[in-house]
């Protein structure tokens, strides 16, 4: 059933990407308001993907240890409250501090939101996983409209005022509607994820922590530039802040549907089938990219997302499949830290070679590169029948 639960816990999917990405926007404002170009400015940001990923380790430690709603009530308000503190700064060391505070806060969602989540779920696990990765997506498409639109209406600053609001709103909605767990609850709802042998799941773990890491890379370094890129790429289509995050919206919530489409696929078909068909169409598409621009790089942005936004739930999959609910947090948390830690050096990685190259067409060609190793990597994913002997098994 669809509940408060998961309607809070998907919204605060959206949330938490919504936070780390209005910056990447914001940052089309503050260059000329600080008198800085783009490749100086985005490194600020750097210490923000890195808390991401490293604050998920205690997170998810935390959680199956003390409380998972408990640490959800911490992400809400800790990440709205900082979120507003982001609006509040003056200079571009107070917003890298700003900005870690945001990922430190933010790192707590997706090991202790998706396993919670996923707390019982047996059947229909993908359409689970598919839901909430649209609901994280949206984030990303509305962190570069809002953003965007704020930006245009009202300066920067609201646009880290608007969603901290929303954050601290939520905040309140998941402690009056969201109960405490009773004690033993999750370990009578909880089980084992699977009884397949060792050397097996040895090498779903080895093609899960290639896959989070090169996704990782390529998901953040497409999310983060998209909006500079469609500044200097679709002159043609707009000239505003606004602009820019409409279409930026556009491509991501037309990609989310591949969140959606690869959630059915993975309740019905084997999971290497449908991971090595998505990723397969990633290298492609990343080296059209770097050279086209107006519509024809409107298009083929929307394809490239749709691809790479469609590989999270396959392996958040992995991971629900093989785990003990128990532990889950834990493994979720190792797989975010992997997933953010490799996504912190996209931010470095695409300022340099944007500057080395005066563009984006280096970016692309890098990138287009490690998805092919990614590609190579999962077809040594392990050939399992029809996915049923991956399937969780009943408490």
């Amino acid at each position: 059933m669809y509940d408060a639960r998961s309607l809070l816990l998907n919204l605060g999917h959206t949330l938490d990407h919504w936070a780390m990405l209005i910056f990447p926007t914001a940052v089309l404002a503050l260059g000329p308001a600080w008198n800085m170009p783009y490749a100086e400015l985005l490194p600020y940001a750097l210490g923000g993907f890195i808390a991401f990923g490293a604050g998920s380790i205690p997170a998810g430690w935390l959680a199956d240890h003390w409380s998972r709603r408990g640490m959800m009530l911490v992400f809400f308000f800790g990440l709205g409250g900082a979120m507003i503190l982001g609006g509040l700064i003056e200079s571009p060391s107070q917003m890298a501090a700003a900005l870690t505070l945001i990922g430190l806060f933010g790192a707590i969602y997706h090991p202790v939101g998706i396993a919670m989540l996923v707390e019982g779920v047996t059947d229909r696990l993908g359409r689970t996983l598919g839901v909430n990765g649209v609901a994280g997506n949206l984030g990303l498409a509305f962190a570069a409209l809002v953003t965007g639109a704020v930006i245009d209406l009202a300066g920067w600053r609201a646009g880290f005022f608007v969603p901290g609001a929303v954050s601290i709103a939520l905040g309140f909605a998941f402690w009056r509607l969201v109960p405490a767990v009773p004690g033993g609850a999750r370990k009578k709802a909880g089980g084992a994820g699977t009884a397949l042998p060792r050397a097996v799941v040895v090498r779903v773990f080895l093609v899960l922590v290639s896959t989070t890491i090169a996704g990782g890379v390529i998901f953040n370094a497409t999310t983060i530039a998209m909006p500079k890129v469609f500044d200097e790429r679709l002159g043609a289509l707009t000239q505003t802040s606004l602009g820019v995050g409409l279409l930026v919206c556009l491509v991501f919530v037309l990609a989310a549907i591949a969140q959606l489409i690869v959630g059915g696929l993975i309740d019905r078909r084997p999971l290497k089938a449908v991971l090595v068909t998505v990723v397969a169409f990633q290298p492609p598409l990343l080296w059209l990219a770097q050279g086209t621009d107006n519509l024809a790089m409107l298009a083929v942005s929307v394809a490239m997302m749709f691809f790479v936004f469609g590989q999270i739930p396959l392996n958040d999959a992995m991971v629900a499949r093989v785990t003990d609910e128990h532990w889950r947090a834990r493994v979720y948390a190792l797989r975010y830290v992997m997933s953010f830690g490799a996504s912190a050096t996209a931010v470095p990685l695409v300022a340099w070679l944007h500057a080395k190259a005066g563009g984006f067409e280096l970016v692309f060609v890098v990138l287009a590169a490690l998805a092919a190793i990614t590609f190579c990597v999962t077809l040594t994913f392990p050939r399992m029948e029809e996915g049923s002997r991956l399937a969780p098994a009943r408490a």
